[in-house]
């Protein structure tokens, strides 16, 4: 049975479903006929923007409401057959300043979820999209989800903290979960306007502005970039595989790429935009993990899921979308 027919007809709740995730996710679901309920706060700066559910917008219900808020998430989980926990403090910078809205929104958000599914709708299945920050620096290559977790950063030991508290209502409640440790995502629908998160998208908006683009180190860095059609359809895929409650799944591609290889490549794409090396900065050299990327055969054997895309092609789809959708992106959240 296809992932559409599974999803047909299913209650589902996105929690920050406006931001990049969660609306393309949003979009998937409606797509696959869900009956779709979005939460999100719209703190700004972190990517919520209404038109990016324009192509569903009359086709979900949304919520402007955060996840820290007890009486309504005790009120929006009811009836739900899925619940997506996307809402998130995700600036890693911001995290090594100012620890508190990590612990705030990433750990008590997710307490605040746990508690209202036990108590009001513990037969729903929970995914929760981590990152794969958690690992820290990669000790052999590809990495997989035995290996040791080591988190260099106070937003990846949130999100590590969060799955844990997850893992325990799955294992002491019986709320099924799912747990999901994303690589570096891009496409349509991030947020534009600043450097601070998703590195392949602000490549992307300095090539269409016919910038320079900054190439950290020797650029030899390998990672590997998850293009989002391809990250929504993991989600989806993993959401529906009974073999995959309880489990801790990485989401990535097993084709790394360097950053010269990357700067390259959209330049060549783009048609536009120039790329240099440039030294890190101190905070970003903190941070810095090395090589990484993902060993995705767990998530292949028990979901049946591969990514699709190549950089080529989802560079091409994310530049055309942010040409096309420039006014909505560079300058406002929506």
């Amino acid at each position: 049975m296809g992932i559409g027919l599974r999803l047909r007809g299913a209650r589902a709740l996105i929690t920050g479903g406006m931001g990049f995730t969660g609306s393309n996710l949003a979009i998937g679901l409606v797509n696959a006929g869900s009956d779709v309920t979005i939460v999100d706060a719209m703190i700004p700066g972190y990517g919520g923007n209404l038109f990016n559910i324009a192509p569903i917008g009359s086709r979900v219900t949304v919520n402007f409401s955060d996840v820290r808020d007890v009486n309504v998430m005790n009120h929006l989980v009811r009836g739900q057959d899925f619940v997506f926990h996307l809402a998130g403090q995700v600036d890693h910078i911001l995290s090594m300043s100012d620890p508190f809205p990590d612990i705030d929104i990433n750990i008590k958000g997710t307490a605040v979820m746990m508690e209202a599914l036990r108590r009001h709708n513990p037969s729903a299945k929970l995914i929760y999209t981590g990152t794969r920050g958690q690992y820290g620096a990669a000790v052999s290559l590809p990495v997989n989800e035995e290996a040791a977790t080591n988190p260099k950063g106070i937003y990846e030991i949130s999100n590590l903290t969060a799955e844990k508290i997850i893992q325990v209502y799955n294992d002491a409640h019986g709320i099924d979960a799912v747990l999901l440790r994303l690589t570096n995502i891009y496409g349509p629908r991030a947020q534009m306007r600043h450097p601070r998160y998703g590195v392949v998208n602000w490549f992307v908006r300095q090539a269409i502005d016919g910038a320079t683009i900054k190439v950290f180190g020797d650029g030899k860095i390998r990672r590997d970039f998850l293009f989002i059609d391809d990250a929504v359809e993991a989600i989806l895929m993993s959401a529906v595989s009974p073999a995959a409650v309880g489990e801790v799944l990485n989401v990535g591609i097993d084709k790394p790429t360097d950053f010269i290889e990357l700067a390259d490549t959209l330049i060549e794409v783009a048609g536009s935009g120039r790329w240099e090396f440039s030294p890190f900065t101190p905070e970003r050299k903190a941070q810095e993990p090395g090589d990484f990327y993902s060993d995705i055969s767990k998530i292949h054997r028990l979901a049946g899921w591969a990514p699709r895309t190549t950089l080529r092609d989802g560079l091409g789809k994310t530049v055309d979308f942010y040409r096309a959708h420039k006014a909505h992106y560079w300058d406002s959240d929506g």
